[in-house]
């Protein structure tokens, strides 16, 4: 197959086309990118008096069966509504959990819907989902419905968290890939920041569900709006259809239309060529040496990756001190995050600055344990700088783990290590819940730190050719293409 990314010369890098793409996609995944971000002010940690008659007005003591919440900064939470707290305490990390158990379903099943039926109905069906069970969720009469409603938030949430990366790098050319992380987690961190705002106005959590859901119904109009993946369009052999496509994007972005046809039919017969020589499977994760250590260290990375940022990202929001401004604050502070990763990923390598971000997260949550209590806006700073460095981790990983495996098992790989990415956010509600405050960090620090050590046993991939066998990655010394150039 060639080198030279043949979609690319068609319609370009990202021409104006791919940015209205872009543009609604970013805004119509905001429901999601809320979900996110939301469980500090749908769940959170809250004072209370309890009125017992034994317990004599005593401040968040337990057990209580009438509590008197605190409402200086939340009228209305999940956990008062259900009175999360003493020995219900547990159904709170279980309602923030299940989003995690949710997003790992979605990710298998809108993962399954997007080969098979296409990008854009997965794309769709996914944004629409997320409005309908967010919606839904605000309804909840009874919590173990609430707590249904939030593993279908969550499927939704992993289907377009999936599928909307998807369908941005397949209408971008391979020059352009570095930098669609960066871009698609701009929608991310506007929600992030806007969030806290909107709760702030809307302090009932149900009113906070509807307000970030009923008003993005309109994206069941994406449907007239977003056209099919042409990349997708070739593999399932509906040429006619990705010539039409193409031809259209290339107008928008106006490029020539004149070779259209003879390029999607000569991607079209190397498609079929490669798709007689099999497929890889799970299995192969486990099969040779290299593969078998790159699947283990990368799926506790992953783990790690989710299990930081998440965990600390809910830390914040029990910070002593305005809940609202610590959550704009550590929104503005991941700003940055997006242009380190973009100059990391065109021009440092992979893992001195992946080892570098894992150091950063675990030593600031370290140094976290010893500020004193009374020092609450260093406290908020060290714990922003330790979110930075997951946040930084977790997106450069993402670009790492597709170097490192070979085009046979690639998406298999990536699969395997979301499972694991799911189970790191799915225990961290649990890990923020312990109720010893220094423990629960030094899990956070522990873990980071340790996956930093991990990258002693991976390649370098930084300019590294992409291998498309197992047997090219067993049999590499990490040849890269500068040496490959090098005359012998």
């Amino acid at each position: 197959m060639s080198a030279d990314d043949d979609i690319e010369i068609i319609i370009g890098r990202f021409g104006r086309y791919q940015t209205w793409i872009w543009f609604l996609i970013a805004v119509g995944r905001a429901p999601t990118d809320y979900q996110l971000s939301n469980v500090v002010f749908l769940v959170p940690s809250v004072d209370y008096v309890c009125m017992d008659e034994q317990a004599y007005n005593l401040t968040n003591h337990c057990p209580c069966d009438n509590p008197m919440y605190d409402q200086s900064s939340i009228v209305n939470s999940v956990t008062m509504t259900w009175n999360l707290i003493c020995q219900n305490n547990h159904l709170a990390s279980l309602a923030q959990s299940m989003l995690q158990i949710g997003i790992l379903g979605g990710s298998l099943f809108y993962g399954y819907i997007s080969d098979r039926y296409g990008r854009r109905i997965a794309c769709i069906l996914a944004l629409f989902s997320e409005v309908l069970f967010v919606a839904l969720s605000a309804a909840a009469s009874k919590l173990w419905i609430f707590i249904v409603l939030r593993f279908f938030i969550g499927t939704a949430v992993g289907g377009t968290m999936l599928c909307c990366f998807v369908i941005l790098v397949e209408f971008s050319g391979k020059s352009f890939r570095p930098f669609i992380t960066s871009l698609s987690e701009v929608s991310y961190l506007i929600a992030y920041f806007t969030l806290p705002i909107i709760a702030y106005f809307l302090r009932d959590w149900r009113q906070l569900q509807m307000a970030t859901s009923l008003p993005w119904v309109f994206v069941v109009f994406y449907y007239y709006l977003i056209p099919e993946s042409p990349r997708w369009l070739i593999t399932r052999g509906k040429t006619e259809e990705a010539i039409e496509t193409l031809t259209r994007i290339a107008r928008r972005n106006g490029r020539p239309t004149d070779n259209i046809r003879d390029v999607v039919e000569k991607i079209h017969e190397e498609t079929v060529i490669c798709s007689g020589k099999g497929h890889g499977s799970y299995l192969n994760l486990f099969k040779t040496p290299k593969m078998r250590l790159y699947t283990l260290v990368l799926a506790y990375v992953w783990l790690c990756c989710a299990h930081t940022f998440f965990g600390v990202n809910q830390y914040i929001g029990r910070l002593q001190g305005n809940l609202y401004l610590n959550v704009m604050l550590s929104a503005a502070s991941l700003v940055p995050g997006l242009f380190v990763i973009v100059v990391a990923c065109l021009y440092l390598k992979r893992r001195v600055t992946i080892v570098t971000s894992f150091v950063l997260a675990g030593v600031s949550l370290l140094i976290l344990i010893f500020i004193p209590a009374s020092m609450k806006s260093v406290e908020l700073a060290f714990a922003i700088i330790g979110q930075i460095g997951a946040y930084t981790a977790f997106c450069q990983i993402f670009l790492y783990s597709t170097e490192i495996y070979p085009t046979v098992i690639r998406n298999s790989a990536m699969g395997f290590a979301s499972v694991f990415a799911r189970f790191g956010g799915l225990i961290a509600p649990f890990v923020v819940n312990i109720g010893v405050e220094w423990i629960s960090i030094m899990i956070f620090s522990s873990l980071a730190l340790i996956a930093a050590s991990l990258f002693y046993f991976l390649p370098e991939t930084k300019d590294v050719v992409l291998p498309n066998t197992i047997e090219q990655t067993e049999n590499s010394k990490n040849i890269t293409l500068k040496r490959l150039h090098q005359p012998p």
